[in-house]
């Protein structure tokens, strides 16, 4: 089976584990409701990217066992509306608002700029050092971090942002490092290293010109 099975299986079930959650707690309060629209979205976007522009880590083939672990792991991004719903909290407007904003920020640096590294890989392989990837090496996980931190916040639980941590650190760091260390091949790799950060984007500093680049725009 193919890594991305569970994935999207988990992404695709999101929105009815939410409302089976609403229905057996009775919880139809616009928290809930605006929780739904948000994690049930993001997972209804995951499963149209992938058939538009999918990520080609998860298309590696793995086994069933891996494939049931990554599901259940996965699993614990569910504690968070189980937390909101079960216990029936209310988030204040201003928490609502700033979780809103917050995840829409996250869809939009998340699915764009995986967008952005599709199609240029695809027709030009190499280093993408503009656009999105200017002053960040990883504003997709940028933005998924937005994204499940808007959760972590509507559940209004500090368990939701241990949980994140784990992901942040046991997933996503290590995707981060592994990315440099395929992207190191690359001659101009060091020069644009310096000048973009891992994660947060380094906002000083002179933007990233590959050599090819500025050859081109000089002559």
């Amino acid at each position: 089976m193919k890594l991305k099975y569970p994935i999207n299986l988990h992404k695709g079930l999101t929105a009815l584990v939410v409302l089976a959650m609403m229905v057996a707690y009775h919880n139809f309060s616009t928290g809930a409701w605006i929780y739904l629209a948000l994690h049930g979205g993001y997972g209804f976007l995951w499963l149209l990217k992938d058939r538009i522009y999918p990520d080609k880590r998860w298309e590696e083939d793995t086994s069933i066992g891996t494939g049931i672990i990554t599901f259940l792991a996965l699993g614990l991004y569910w504690v968070a509306p189980w937390l909101l719903i079960s216990r029936g909290v209310a988030p204040p407007a201003p928490l609502l608002t700033i979780a809103i904003f917050a995840n829409l920020l996250g869809v939009f640096l998340h699915y764009t700029s995986d967008a952005q590294k599709y199609y240029t890989l695809k027709y030009h392989p190499g280093l993408i050092t503009e656009g999105f990837f200017t002053r960040s090496r990883n504003t997709n996980y940028l933005g998924e971090l937005f994204i499940y931190g808007s959760f972590a916040l509507l559940s209004m639980h500090w368990v939701s942002f241990v949980i994140l941590g784990i992901f942040a650190f046991a997933v996503f760091l290590p995707g981060m490092k592994q990315k440099d260390r395929s992207l190191s091949k690359y001659p101009d790799f060091e020069e644009y290293k310096a000048r973009s950060g891992l994660l947060l984007p380094q906002f000083f500093g002179s933007t990233f010109v590959k050599k090819e680049d500025s050859n081109r725009m000089a002559s």
